[in-house]
């Protein structure tokens, strides 16, 4: 790491990690490896985000958003460069260091073994028994919605698009990003509930949709558990979070550097959907959309803005436009379309326009 060379960091990570070069599960790990292993981790993805980014442009990125955060506040990065770009800022400035942590790791005991290490005075964490109680809580219900799709073929799903269940030697086996990440959502809530005198931001890696019914926009981020009788999402946040993003678009794209950047126009964009999911949850559609369509402008071969845009225009009425735009994004990006046919699913085709709250 000091060195500063990527090819010899990157060599010795995947020595440590037992010949494979991703920071995820990997077998073949030395012995003793496990316990250090959020550690490692933490060090080998913020210098792969400096490697990937342009130096400007990571420290835009990171100072975007821990610029948003108060005092005191507990930020939660999804993305590995929401996750790994703060970290890295925040752990060498001499501002506040805030509580960082990731709602992916959550269900990993050494990783929050890790947090307590960190922030143990600051921050209440979870327990084993936490986790194990929120696993099965999850395992219960998705056993009954899984039975009742296989009882009741022709009525509604319940198992959600990208959840994927199945009863093996009679245990539930979960696989999927949506299953996955539906755990990660409870964990997250849990740890919020553990700590009601803090205040958390997050970046989502996938949607959270449980955390949106309190939740406002905080610039570039969500400000969870947020609303109150002298808090709401009112049609000026929504009209501030969409200027938020025609200005960072805009601002982004006349930026040569930037503008030549996959990394930085990818991570923007994501994070503009995320904003978009967040204003179509609380029926702020005219801005949604323009959100969407912002996030699309930065990356086009983003699946998550036409995902979210297509079920706007389908309970708009406008089911035709909407299939028609994803068919022609799998067309033009096949790679993609696992995501698409998933995006595909989720939508109620037949659900009439919601009356904007604005």
């Amino acid at each position: 790491m000091e060195s500063a060379n990527w090819d010899l960091i990157e060599a010795r990570f995947k020595v440590i990690n037992g010949g494979d070069s991703s920071a995820g599960y990997a077998t073949g790990r030395p012995p003793g490896v496990e316990h250090l292993w959020p550690a490692i981790v933490d060090a080998y993805g913020a210098a792969e985000q400096a490697h990937l980014w342009p130096a400007q442009q990571l420290l835009d990125y990171g100072k975007s958003i821990l610029d948003q955060l108060r005092p005191g506040m507990v930020y939660v990065g999804g993305t590995d460069n929401g996750r790994w770009i703060p970290e890295l800022l925040n752990d060498t400035s001499d501002a506040e260091r805030h509580i960082v942590v990731t709602q992916n790791g959550l269900a990993d005991g050494t990783y929050r073994d890790y947090l307590t290490e960190l922030y143990g005075e600051r921050l209440v964490t979870l327990t084993q028994e936490d986790s194990d109680r929120i696993f099965q809580e999850y395992i219960t219900d998705a056993q009954k919605r899984l039975q009742h799709d296989e009882q009741f073929p022709d009525e509604p799903k319940q198992v959600r698009p990208g959840e994927k269940l199945k009863m093996q030697d009679g245990h539930m086996q979960v696989s999927g990003m949506a299953g996955v990440m539906a755990i990660n959502e409870k964990l997250l809530q849990a740890l919020l509930e553990k700590n009601p005198h803090l205040s958390f931001a997050v970046q989502e890696s996938f949607p959270m949709k449980g955390t949106y019914a309190d939740a406002i926009p905080l610039g570039p981020l969500m400000e969870l558990r947020a609303q109150n009788d002298q808090n709401t999402f009112t049609a000026e946040r929504a009209t501030q979070s969409l200027g938020y993003w025609r200005t960072t678009a805009a601002n982004l794209l006349a930026d040569p550097e930037a503008a030549g950047s996959t990394s930085a126009l990818k991570s923007y964009s994501h994070d503009a959907s995320s904003a978009a999911n967040l204003l179509a949850a609380h029926n702020y559609t005219a801005e949604a959309e323009q959100a969407y369509r912002l996030s699309n402008q930065l990356w086009p071969g983003n699946p998550e803005p036409v995902g979210g845009l297509a079920a706007i225009l389908a309970r708009a009425g406008r089911a035709d436009e909407a299939r028609q735009m994803l068919d022609d994004f799998a067309r033009n990006y096949p790679d993609q379309r696992s995501d698409i046919e998933t995006f595909r699913g989720s939508i109620l085709w037949t659900v009439p326009s919601a009356k904007p709250s604005n």
